[in-house]
């Protein structure tokens, strides 16, 4: 077929698509309005940013999967549109976690509760009021006090001259946080006394904690943090010139007083430790079933990830990490070609759909499938990867954190040549036929200092032969930022490029012969 100039490429594009659908695989059934719909849930709030394991990538995943069903598509894994698979996490240890006071032993979760992460320390205590270091404001409540070897006593406050948006855009010289500031003054050991008020939701804060999950990041001992009950508390200060209710009402009055040392025979051991479990999470797979009978039987692969990275733990502003391009864009795209491909006429070949979980924790997800792939991994003729292509840099935008985001016209293509150059020509041809989007190759060196080509979940299909072709619009300022929100998308392009690689994933399940692989 002729390939026709694109000068006039808005109306050439959709007398095209409506004279030829079959030649795109119904390209025309992506639209920004509808990509737009799924991403309003799959990025909103409740979700709660869709960390791997979450109650909200669950709540993602049964969207997807409810999604898939009214399009028309097989469950992918033995008749489920789940692939299940253990994830190792932690969470602390009850029995292992203690806290004791002058030879009185305390109990977790009743008298004190432990923070992330693991660690232990033993020593006398020394009350560092706030526990904040400010020297561009004189505050330095560590001034003049041996903390080496020691237990730092700390209130449950922030003073009014930290400025937390000062701090994380490093305006603030010197500054350290309450616990950061501990461990440069040697304490090996924090202990955390809590305002009034908290003593209603003690017994909820304490059950919230006993069952968070953390990931098995293998992190090392480090200092430990314990907030203690009103009951511990109690104990700590009896005998000092101090008790609970003047510190508490410091903690009122925004006035934290002076230092001082506890009496120096009253000793505090704590240790905080954390146990390994195995918990679930899941992929979400999903086939089209293709129309030769013996084509069939291969495979295009489409896929995203579609968790996120959860929410912030911070004391101010917005604390979810939406992921609406990072990769909720990817997400609602793959979900969107699949119903086009299952609504339009049936490719020769097999599609298999698969979203991805765990991508932000190591590529967790993908590697789980290509080890256990629920088709034969032979029979995967491709593989294309969609993390994020919803972002557009503006014009004139000058920001140096948008420096590497794509434009309007534009997205970056990795890895598709790097294994076949046969799919790489496919992508090529198939771009210039639909919109001749400006494919930007930037990425796509071996010597690449980014190393974006092993930084998604394409990575783990191309380890086992399978070509790939990575579509990725460039990080931007809200990349991984609470501020990656849906209202910053751009559904133009997104559909522009949603609609690219459902006609490449098209071309690739109805050419007579699977992509040749001739590259190690």
């Amino acid at each position: 077929m002729r390939l026709r100039p694109f000068f006039m490429s808005a109306i050439l594009i959709a007398a095209y698509s409506t004279a030829q659908p079959s030649q795109l695989g119904n390209v025309q059934a992506i639209t920004g309005s509808r990509l737009k719909a799924h991403l309003e849930f799959i990025a909103s709030d409740l979700l709660e940013g869709r960390d791997t394991p979450s109650r909200g990538l669950d709540l993602a995943a049964l969207y997807l999967a409810s999604q898939l069903k009214l399009a028309g598509l097989e469950p992918g894994n033995k008749g489920s549109y789940f692939q299940t698979f253990p994830v190792q996490q932690t969470r602390f240890s009850e029995s292992r976690t203690t806290l004791e006071i002058a030879g009185q032993k305390l109990k977790a979760f009743e008298d004190f509760i432990p923070n992330f992460p693991a660690g232990s320390g033993e020593g006398s205590v020394v009350y560092v009021g706030h526990g904040y270091r400010i020297p561009s404001k004189g505050i330095d409540p560590y001034k003049g006090l041996d903390l080496k070897g020691k237990i730092a006593l700390r209130l449950d406050m922030t003073p009014k001259e930290w400025d937390w948006k000062e701090y994380f855009a490093g305006k603030m010289e010197g500054a350290r946080a309450s616990e950061d500031a501990a461990r440069d003054a040697g304490a090996v050991a924090v202990l955390v006394i809590s305002p009034k008020s908290a003593a209603s939701n003690w017994r909820s804060q304490a059950n919230a904690t006993r069952g968070d999950l953390f990931p098995d990041w293998g992190i090392a001992p480090s200092m430990p943090v314990v907030d203690l009950s009103s009951n511990a508390a109690d104990i700590l200060l009896r005998g000092e010139n101090v008790t609970l209710s003047d510190l508490q009402s410091n903690i009122t009055s925004g006035n934290a007083g002076d230092s001082f040392a506890l009496s120096n025979s009253k000793k505090v051991k704590v240790q905080v430790a954390m146990d390994q479990i195995a918990v679930q999470t899941k992929n979400v797979v999903a086939i089209l079933r293709g129309s030769d009978p013996k084509l069939k039987n291969e495979y295009v692969a489409v896929g995203a990830h579609y968790d996120h990275v959860g929410t912030a733990d911070t004391e101010f502003g917005d604390k979810i990490f939406n992921g609406a391009d990072d990769d909720g864009s990817g997400t609602v795209s793959t979900l969107e070609i699949a119903h086009a491909l299952a609504s339009g006429k049936r490719p020769k070949r097999s599609v298999i759909f698969v979203w991805h979980a765990g991508e932000e924790k190591g590529l967790w997800g993908s590697e789980y499938f290509t080890s256990h792939p629920t088709v034969p991994i032979n029979s995967i003729i491709a593989q294309l990867n969609i993390d994020m292509i919803g972002r557009s840099k503006p014009a004139g935008d000058k920001n140096p954190a948008n420096k590497m985001l794509t434009g309007p016209n534009s997205i970056y293509v990795i890895g598709s040549r790097r294994l076949s150059t046969q799919l790489g020509n496919t992508v090529s041809t198939v771009n210039k036929r639909l919109y001749n989007l400006n494919l930007d190759y930037h990425y796509d060196q071996p010597n690449d200092p980014e190393n974006l080509y092993q930084r998604s979940d394409h990575f783990n299909y191309a380890k086992h032969g399978i070509p790939i072709a990575f579509f990725f619009d460039g990080v931007h300022v809200d990349y991984h930022q609470v501020s990656d929100e849906v209202a910053k998308i751009d559904f133009r392009k997104m559909e522009r490029v949603a609609r690219t690689v459902c006609s490449i994933a098209w071309t690739l399940a109805n050419n007579s012969q699977r992509p040749a692989v001739d590259k190690k």
